[in-house]
């Protein structure tokens, strides 16, 4: 793929497998309220989606607003003080950073997640003082899949949309790089649940590990 110099990533679910540590935050707040826990194969899916859809999963007849906004608090507490416990790079995506930078490319992030988790996150795994870029979904005024972020990336990485590629693992993924003028790619090794047609999201390309990833970016 011609003049490819910069490689964005998606956080959870791309980058970095967080939902081991997402999971069992939901799963505490569950025992705390009351609850049974749940099946971490049944969260897994939907861990790209944010605290907000997490807590919906956990207590799908919650209607009252006051009180689910309570619970997302307590669970963003609960995920913040266990950030990093289970959490690591997908297998692979440790080789593919290597490649990626000894090939003189640039690397970052533009994740929906809040910076206050975002930041503590990469610096916990390694990666904070790596990325040429780290684009918080409050970084900017909009997020995905609004083009906005994607932008905002390609300044702080020096490059233009049309030399990156961004990787994710959700429809409004692909939908922001394509608004941006990126080429994409869908992580199909995320969290992406079954009733999904990655077919339809209009991606470039699909992957199944990241170091697929290293052909599409080095490809002459």
């Amino acid at each position: 793929m011609h003049n490819i110099n910069t490689v964005l990533f998606d956080l959870d679910g791309t980058l970095i497998d967080t939902a081991p540590d997402m999971a069992n935050a939901l799963n505490i707040l569950l025992r705390e309220e009351g609850c049974e826990a749940m099946d971490f194969s049944d969260i897994r899916p939907h861990v790209s989606n944010g605290s907000a859809a997490l807590v919906q999963l956990g207590f799908p007849a919650l209607t009252d607003e006051s009180i689910k906004e309570r619970l997302k608090k307590r669970y963003l507490e609960i995920y913040g003080d266990k950030l990093c416990v289970d959490s690591g790079l997908f297998p692979g995506m440790a080789q593919l950073l290597n490649h990626i930078e000894n090939q003189q490319m640039r690397w970052g992030v533009v994740t929906n997640k809040p910076a206050w988790l975002t930041d503590p996150l990469m610096q916990q795994i390694g990666l904070g003082d790596r990325a040429s870029c780290i684009i918080s979904g409050d970084t900017t005024e909009n997020r995905k899949p609004h083009p906005e972020p994607m932008y905002l990336a390609c300044e702080h990485a020096n490059s233009q949309p049309q030399s990156c590629i961004y990787i994710g693992d959700a429809q409004r993924d692909i939908q922001a790089g394509t608004n941006a003028g990126m080429r994409t790619v869908v992580a199909n090794y995320g969290y992406i649940g079954k009733d999904e047609n990655i077919a339809n999201w209009g991606a470039d390309f699909v992957v199944e590990t990241p170091l697929e990833i290293l052909p599409l970016i080095l490809a002459d």
